[in-house]
């Protein structure tokens, strides 16, 4: 892809599965009940997002039970759920991912989690917790066997009758690697997905940049300044090109961008809100918090907070309409884009420039702000993207109701 701008740009929400409220830092206002993760897909697919990142690790409810849930009560919001090279059997997590595909005719998005803090990785029995690079090895051959069941799935005509095991006309896996062992791999359904549902795919760190490169359809980062998202993207492209030479693969990959984002029609209101959202956090609360992130192998929490530590003296200002004030106590993606409809469009077609074509974006709390976000931001940014129609620059802008 490279820096040219000629692609279709998508835009997804946050289904928060640990609790949502106006601020953060102190105990969620509201629950995360299924009544009310529904809600909020409901409200984003509505407001003109087209899928859906659920996170996972921690104290997050199972991604795939809500993902299931979501599916079953939206039209054509897609959930992206998180499958973890490690914590399950390849085999399995490409039946449960197809099955899902299944189930929501073809609305299944896969988020590869390799890593997260080593207490969570620890806390789920990862026996490579402390093995940062042997994880993402691992990885490139679960997601070879992954794609191997997906790409040899064929549905046989017994398949309903009787202790049928299904598979007959289905294309075995065999795989002998460092981590897993398979003879005859098969797994049914078929995905409805040609050939799989898409794999989004984050890690900062060069081994994760070189298994995305590998394995990926769409490489996310989480929001840093222009300048830092460029340095990755080149990074990635070189990556590319490297890969091409070396085994002869030449891959498609996508960018995309995970963001926290509040506009308002002022830029005045928009600021008094950002700074509202930390305004009942407690030092006991950032105290444990830093602590909490200094304990990461993660490459993309360090240069989180490597932006955290940059802005302190400026207010977590880290230029324009880009603040890292949540970041105090937030882990994960925590940089926020603040201003109006007219600022964050100029801020969203600066990433969408220089590569970016989906965006993940979330607010406080996620079912107002993604009725205000679809309503203030997305109609002004795809006003601003369908003026860019000429020979040499054509973005479409994926809509819901497409």
């Amino acid at each position: 892809m490279g820096n040219s701008i000629d692609a279709s740009v998508e835009f997804g929400w946050f289904i928060p599965t640990t609790g949502d409220g106006k601020y953060i830092g102190v105990k969620p206002e509201r629950e995360s009940t299924s009544e009310y993760m529904i809600q909020v897909a409901q409200t984003a697919e509505n407001a003109g997002f087209t899928f859906a990142l659920i996170p996972t690790g921690g104290s997050c409810i199972d991604s795939w039970i809500v993902g299931s849930a979501i599916a079953t009560h939206t039209k054509i919001l897609k959930p992206l759920v998180a499958m973890r090279p490690g914590l399950i059997a390849p085999v399995l997590a490409a039946r449960m991912a197809a099955s899902l595909d299944y189930i929501s005719n073809g609305r299944a998005l896969i988020n590869v989690v390799t890593g997260g803090s080593p207490q969570d990785l620890k806390a789920t029995g990862d026996p490579l917790a402390n093995a940062h690079d042997d994880r993402y090895e691992r990885t490139l051959e679960f997601l070879q066997i992954v794609k191997g069941v997906w790409n040899g799935s064929k549905q046989s005509s017994e398949r309903y009758l009787a202790g049928s095991q299904n598979y007959q006309e289905s294309e075995p896996v065999h795989f002998k690697g460092k981590y897993y062992e398979i003879e005859g791999g098969a797994s049914l359904p078929a995905p409805v997905q040609n050939p799989h549902p898409p794999l989004y795919f984050g890690g900062s760190s060069p081994a994760g940049k070189k298994t995305a490169v590998e394995t990926a359809d769409v490489y996310l980062m989480w929001t840093e300044p222009l300048d830092w998202i460029k340095e990755q993207i080149a990074e990635m492209e070189q990556l590319r090109v490297n890969l091409k030479a070396e085994k002869g693969i030449d891959r498609e990959l996508k960018y995309g961008l995970r963001a926290q984002v509040l506009i308002r029609e002022t830029e005045e209101e928009a600021w008094r809100e950002a700074w509202d959202i930390i305004s009942k956090i407690d030092r006991k609360a950032i105290e444990q918090s830093g602590q909490r992130f200094t304990q990461t192998d993660a490459t993309n929490q360090k240069r989180q907070n490597e932006l955290r530590e940059q802005s302190k003296e400026n207010d977590y200002i880290l230029g324009p309409n880009l603040w890292a004030g949540i970041s105090l106590v937030r882990g994960g993606g925590s940089m926020l884009l603040v201003g109006t409809p007219e600022q964050l469009s100029d801020r969203l077609l600066e990433y969408i420039e220089a590569g970016i074509s989906s965006f993940v974006l979330s607010g406080y709390p996620n079912l107002e702000e993604a009725e205000t976000t679809g309503r203030l931001l997305l109609p002004e940014i795809k006003r601003r993207l369908s003026e860019r129609t000429n020979s040499s620059q054509h973005i479409d802008f994926i809509e819901a109701n497409a």
